[in-house]
Formats: structure tokens, C-alpha cells, sequence
């Protein structure tokens, strides 16, 4: 159960493995562009390739779809980055329902791990796999495995990372599940006061505060990079940020304003120094070099 790439690749690790997949479950085709062509997702285009059956259910307690994956009689579910799921659905195989977390939990339960780990400056991430329960990201864990953040690592970045290890952790996880050889740890006992969260994003995340320090603005810019990107506005225009620098120096100007020579660079201040833009796309514009943007304006 799967719908972006991220899925994608934990589906063709476990085909790889020579794992029975008797089903693909994956969002309906939704319309998309200019022509409003139904569009499907990574994993639908995926499992026609490899000629598996598809499901794409509306509603998951439709009395037509759960017959149908009954009928399945699958040993275990695997859910990756779908949505959440009724008891009637994760409850149904023998075996139980896997998913695989783009953190370490229980830190990070929610939406959008991946981008808050790097907006909150962690040095280290990773992907999680654990037994679907009716709490979000709650369930008992099986495996995990670590990556280290580097300093200028992004959200797309890390994504791939966590993609790839992922789709290793989820074979080793259904190797185990064959085999009995794994042993549940609970996720109780935790210290609320101590849990980092990771909620859905909302294009109010994304506004650049200027009145932060330069290594929480930088934190921001590659936890949204490349999507869904920060920005800030820019002669009165919206100016999405996808790669940047920083400068620790003492501001000359106010939070918030900008320095430039006209020509090569382009910096807002923070309150400790500045964020000097390298890749954007300012509204109405194509992505590109900061230079590009500044040969091609008047200031």
C-alpha cells in the first residue's frame, strides 16, 4: 500500500526479493495539469510495469474493497508513505500490517518527518519499521536503521537516502515476519515533554521569519528544499529559496533587508548575520542561479 516514489522503491526491493505481492493498493487517479488528465501514481505506473494487481479504492471501509482484500488472503500488508488506515484494514492479515516511517521513532511521529528533522537542525535521521496500530506512527517497532544529516544535506536529499535504506529495512523486516525472528518494542513510557513532532505542512511554514538567527533560517531553506520551499518576498513578489549559504556576521542592516551588488550576490540579514541565496525562482520565473535573476532585473 503505497503512492509516491518513496513507495516505489520498497515495492520493487521486495519483487527483487521474490516476495508474492498479490496486490498493489495505491490512490485513484486524480486529474493533474493544465488538460486535467488523470494522472496515476508512481506506484500504479510501477506495478503495470510489473503487471501486479491494482486496487485503488475511494473509500478504505467499502464493503466491495474489503471483500476484495479478503479475498486476497494476504499473509502481511506493507504500507508505505498512504494513508491511514481503518482497524477493519491493518487488523485483516494473519501476520499483522508493516509500515516504514521516514524517522526514528517515536521521534518525529506525523506528516512530514523528514523535512522537520532537518528544519530542527538534527545531525541524524532515519527510517523505522513497526506494526500499524489505531494511533498514528504509535505501533510496536521491529527494525530501525540511522543515517547522519550533514550540515548541507536537504529534505530532497535526505528523502532518497531514507528511500533507499528504507526499501532495504522493509525485506529485512518481511524476512524476519517469514521467519518469527524479531522481537516488538513498545512505544510507551516516553516523556511527552521530549517528543518532536512532525505535522503536515502548510505554506505558513514555509515564510521565512528574518528575525530568527542565520542557522534556523538555513535549517528552514534545506527542510524545504525543493519542496514545498521556502520563501520570502522580493520587490513585491514572492522569491522561493531552494539552496542558500550562510555568513555569520554582524548585520549592517535591519532583519529582513537585503544587501546586494546587482550583480552576483544577493543576502537577507538574520539577527546574527546573513543567508546568502544561491538557487531560486522568483514569481512568474523559472528556477535558476541568483546571478541569472540579477542580470535579468533592475533594482
Amino acid at each position: 500500500m503505497g503512492t509516491p516514489d518513496f513507495a516505489v522503491a520498497s515495492l520493487k526491493a521486495l519483487l527483487e526479493a521474490n516476495y508474492n505481492i498479490v496486490a498493489v493498493i495505491t490512490a485513484p487517479d486524480k486529474p493533474a495539469g493544465r488538460g486535467q488528465m488523470l494522472n496515476q501514481s508512481a506506484v500504479k505506473k510501477f506495478a503495470i510495469q510489473n503487471n501486479l494487481n491494482v486496487l485503488q479504492p475511494e473509500k478504505l471501509k467499502n464493503p466491495d474493497f474489503l471483500a476484495q482484500l479478503k479475498q486476497l488472503n494476504a499473509d502481511v500488508q506493507i504500507v508505505v508513505a498512504f494513508r491511514m488506515l481503518p482497524q477493519v484494514v491493518w487488523a485483516m492479515p494473519p501476520k499483522g500490517t508493516i509500515n516504514l516511517h521516514g524517522s526514528l521513532l517515536p521521534q518525529y511521529r506525523g506528516a512530514a518527518p523528514i523535512n522537520w528533522a532537518i528544519i530542527n537542525g538534527e545531525k541524524q535521521s532515519g527510517v523505522t519499521t513497526f506494526l500499524l496500530k489505531h494511533e498514528i506512527d504509535t505501533g510496536d517497532i521491529l527494525f530501525s536503521e540511522t543515517v547522519a544529516i550533514a550540515d548541507n544535506t536537504t529534505a530532497g536529499q535526505l528523502h532518497d537516502t531514507l528511500m533507499y535504506i528504507g526499501a532495504k529495512l522493509i525485506v529485512k523486516t518481511v524476512k524476519a515476519i517469514e521467519f518469527g525472528d524479531y522481537t516488538e518494542k513498545v512505544q510507551d513510557n516516553i516523556n511527552p515533554k521530549k517528543l518532536k513532532h512532525a505535522p503536515k505542512l502548510y505554506k505558513e511554514n514555509c515564510l521565512i521569519n528574518w528575525n530568527n538567527t542565520t542557522a534556523q533560517a538555513y535549517n528552514q531553506i534545506r527542510g524545504l528544499s525543493p519542496f514545498p520551499t521556502a520563501y520570502t518576498y522580493f520587490n513585491n513578489k514572492i522569491l522561493k529559496i531552494f539552496t542558500c549559504e550562510k555568513e555569520i556576521a554582524k548585520p549592517t542592516v535591519a532583519a529582513g533587508s537585503f544587501l546586494t551588488d546587482g550583480k552576483t550576490y544577493l543576502k537577507y540579514a538574520t539577527t546574527d548575520g546573513f543567508i546568502l541565496l544561491t538557487d531560486i525562482q522568483l514569481e512568474g520565473k523559472k528556477r535558476m542561479p541568483i546571478a541569472d535573476l540579477l542580470r535579468g532585473i533592475r533594482l
